[in-house]
């Protein structure tokens, strides 16, 4: 089948290069003439594990298209994927002017019928909103369908080829017959394809996230009473887990999410609820507290250097919302860093996936370390910020000779408290006792 996508952010470049995997001809539409440039020439404009050698593969096959013509895509192709961003307005309600205006444009140039598909996450009844704007340009028929993306940043390679489910919002028996011929690769290994209303597709994604955000929250509330009472936040959560109805994934305590889907879509949501008169208080209590789970760990800091951090040389390990990905839309790691700078401390950070980021973002407001050990020369304290494997198992001895301090205070719960204590360096993690060599 010929599909277009429009937009190549993660959500759009992971779905085309998955639907050309399973050999559809895509054509992948973006207005940024360099980024197209680029891809044209195999380079690939975001960091995911074990997507460039897909990406490449299906270039060399000549069923991975790029171009900044939405009209040359949309006539050879029945089926269009709107994988635009939806940014948070100021009241936190989702921008739809993206998937709007490409909406106004395929209704002035298609001529015939199409398949518009909104993977991007949108609130209820964009859908029709789409179909509005659409029929508002042509008579020619067409129908709107709702396919939203359950995709992992750092995974989402991995869930697009062996995803859980897949979610179908339509009205259309024409619309339902075409989409499950093109996931019909998956559905002939036993996943499901679920069919539903728009509305009901488009909740299903708002929900979902908001739901694991809620949980991840509530993690973090235990960790912090864990941390009150003297229990250990890491038992507690294999007790917890081990219980099918809650599970394991999810209940890893930090310094709060961050990304570009948890943040947004819980804003999204509570705005949508007020808009309808209804009031979402758990979600408005959880974008509370992981506003200030984010930041939990720099009056630790300041309690440890007795309230001065003028002129202390932080390291920061990890710059990424999370690890296996270059995103730090929302990082923790831009809060603690900016809350730390106005304090007084210097900071040398560490992530050489994230690095170009957060230059962009930062620029020389803080230095950058080719290596995690450089970072810690001459250090008074580790921060760190993102769970990259590399940051696991490191060398203590070697740190022990970099910094001034031995001191960590660990976001992400990486060291087992024996470790730490048995490396002798005072130890602060989330949930868990503080080992105070």
């Amino acid at each position: 089948m010929n599909i277009t996508i429009v937009g190549t952010g993660y959500v759009g470049l992971v779905t085309g290069t998955t639907l050309a995997e399973l050999g559809n001809s895509v054509y992948c539409v973006d207005i940024d003439e360099k980024k197209v440039e680029g891809m044209k020439n195999g380079i690939v404009p975001i960091y995911e594990p074990n997507l460039e050698e897909m990406f490449l593969r299906n270039i060399q096959s000549e069923r991975l298209f790029f171009t900044t013509d939405l009209k040359e895509a949309l006539d050879k192709s029945e089926v269009i994927y709107l994988a635009l961003p939806t940014p948070p307005g100021e009241d936190g309600s989702a921008d739809l002017s993206y998937v709007l205006k490409v909406a106004h444009d395929i209704g002035e140039m298609m001529t015939e019928y199409k398949v518009i598909v909104n993977k991007s996450t949108v609130p209820v009844g964009t859908a029709d909103k789409v179909r509005k704007v659409i029929a508002s340009k042509t008579k020619i028929p067409f129908d709107v369908v709702s396919n939203p993306e359950f995709l992992r940043e750092g995974f989402a390679v991995e869930d697009s080829m062996n995803p859980a489910r897949v979610v179908v919002g339509s009205s259309s028996e024409t619309a339902k017959d075409i989409m499950a011929k093109i996931y019909q690769p998956f559905t002939n290994t036993g996943v499901p394809i679920i069919f539903m209303d728009e509305k009901s597709s488009e909740l299903t994604k708002y929900a979902s996230n908001s739901f694991l955000a809620v949980k991840i929250t509530f993690m973090n509330e235990i960790a912090n009473y864990c941390e009150k009472v003297g229990a250990d936040v890491d038992k507690v959560r294999l007790g917890m887990g081990s219980d099918d109805r809650i599970g394991h994934r999810f209940l890893f305590p930090g310094i709060g999410y961050g990304g570009s889907c948890f943040p947004k879509d819980v804003k999204a949501l509570i705005k949508s609820g007020k808009d309808d008169d209804f009031d979402f208080q758990i979600l408005q209590a959880t974008e509370k507290v992981n506003i200030a789970q984010k930041v939990i760990l720099v009056s630790e800091i300041e309690k440890y250097f007795k309230g001065d951090l003028e002129g202390k040389k932080i390291a920061v390990w990890g710059l990424a919302f999370k690890a296996n990905t270059d995103d730090i839309r929302e990082a923790s790691s831009l809060d603690n860093i900016a809350l730390l700078t106005a304090k007084g401390a210097k900071i040398t950070a560490y992530d050489l996936i994230a690095e170009e980021n957060v230059k962009k973002l930062l620029g020389d407001k803080i230095k950058y370390a080719n290596t995690m050990y450089d970072a810690l020369e001459g250090a008074d304290a580790l921060f760190i910020a993102t769970e990259w494997p590399e940051f696991k198992n490191p060398n203590f001895d070697l740190m022990a000779k970099k910094m001034k301090n031995k001191v960590i205070f660990d976001g992400r719960n990486m060291f087992p408290l024996e470790v730490a204590d048995q490396n002798g360096f005072y130890y602060k993690s989330i949930g868990r006792k503080t080992i105070l060599n």
